[in-house]
């Protein structure tokens, strides 16, 4: 059974930091890209950050400088480092897990999610 239980996520002020945690288990780890999507209420859902099994990062424009995307393979675990965080990143954030084959994507998986808010 795959499960991606996401953890860290909170209330924090304008400015302040987060980390949030993707366990996940049921897959071979370290053949997956690992991804960050958020989705606000009232908007569709965003990709945050991407992080492709050989470890190459990117980052939506929004975030670019303020997150770090890094994985661990050992623990199976993807982590989402969030600095400088302003109230419109307030949103559940969701870890997704994806394994490409060439052009197709063989299989995914998302976690349950975990919410942040941050005040002004």
């Amino acid at each position: 059974q795959v499960q991606l239980v996401e953890s860290g996520g909170g209330l924090v002020q304008s400015g302040g930091s987060l980390r949030l945690s993707c366990a996940a288990s049921g897959i071979h780890f370290r053949h997956y890209g690992m991804d960050w999507y958020r989705q606000a209420p009232g908007k569709q859902r965003e990709l945050v950050a991407t992080i492709t099994d050989g470890g190459n990062a990117n980052y939506a424009d929004s975030v670019q400088g303020r997150f770090t995307i890094s994985r661990d393979n050992a623990k199976s675990t993807v982590y989402l480092q969030m600095d400088r965080l302003q109230p419109e990143d307030t949103a559940v954030y969701h870890c997704h897990a994806s394994y490409v084959v060439g052009a197709v994507r063989v299989s995914d998986y998302w976690g349950q999610g975990t919410q942040v808010t941050v005040s002004s």
